[in-house]
């Protein structure tokens, strides 16, 4: 039978706040184990079981790992592929079996996360919880600002409606326009899909943020573990969404 332990322990040993911290938050009421709100003295199996705080899980078991990932262009965001193509999984060294967390088509760059934990997965792909993507979109051609109000104000393509949360242009150089583009579900290739309906063509398209999560210091092919402050940091958003 798995050892089970104070939860205000667990979640100190999370590096999340101190033990008196956390013994705060369950006097006040704010953490639940599973669906069941926590009093002093509950215990919790960190294996078997998840805790939340203010209904945003906390990342109380070591064994769940996250890293963030630079995917370089010609890489698949899949855990194999069937044409001997490299993956997102073949990246990073883990002694656990990830999985990418969601999708980047292999045309893209920029940040992907992988993990072992499938309920944070859930979390930030799932559409009800908004998560939000950032890309930078490096298009052919000299854009106006009418055509990008169009990407934010919607889209039609034939499996429905696409549409930016935001889009801005961030620079104008030449037969070139960069975009700063915010997106709410990530769609295959639909910010792809968008342009050329209005009759541009990607040039380039790197993802540059993950909710809360940005790294402007990872370089093409490089990653790293992500820190349980920023765990909580991504399931918070997903859970101030709601």
């Amino acid at each position: 039978m798995a050892e089970r332990v104070r939860v205000q322990k667990a979640i100190a040993h999370a590096g999340l706040m101190s033990r008196r911290a956390a013994e705060e938050a369950i006097a006040a009421g704010r953490v639940r184990i599973d669906e069941r709100l926590v009093v002093l003295g509950d215990r919790v199996d960190v294996d078997a079981e998840s805790v939340y705080i203010d209904d945003a899980l906390i990342p109380v078991n070591p064994a769940r790992e996250t890293h963030l990932l630079y995917k370089p262009t010609g890489v698949i965001s899949t855990a194999h592929d069937p044409g001997g193509r490299p993956t997102v999984v073949d990246m990073v060294e883990s002694p656990t079996r990830l999985y990418p967390v969601g999708r980047l088509d292999a045309d893209s760059e920029g940040l992907i996360l992988l993990t072992n934990d499938g309920e944070m997965a859930n979390l930030v792909t799932h559409p009800r919880y908004g998560v939000t993507k950032k890309y930078l979109v490096l298009l052919e051609g000299e854009v106006g600002r009418s055509t990008v109000r169009r990407f934010a104000e919607g889209i039609m393509l034939d499996d429905g409606m696409a549409k930016a949360l935001s889009a801005r242009i961030v620079d104008q150089s030449g037969d070139q326009t960069m975009i700063e583009m915010t997106m709410g579900e990530g769609r295959n290739r639909e910010i792809r899909r968008m342009a050329e309906s209005v009759g541009y063509r990607v040039v380039r398209l790197v993802r540059t943020a993950i909710g809360p999560i940005v790294d402007g210091r990872l370089r093409s092919g490089e990653s790293r573990r992500l820190s349980s402050d920023e765990v909580w940091s991504l399931t918070r958003s997903a859970t101030d969404h709601q």
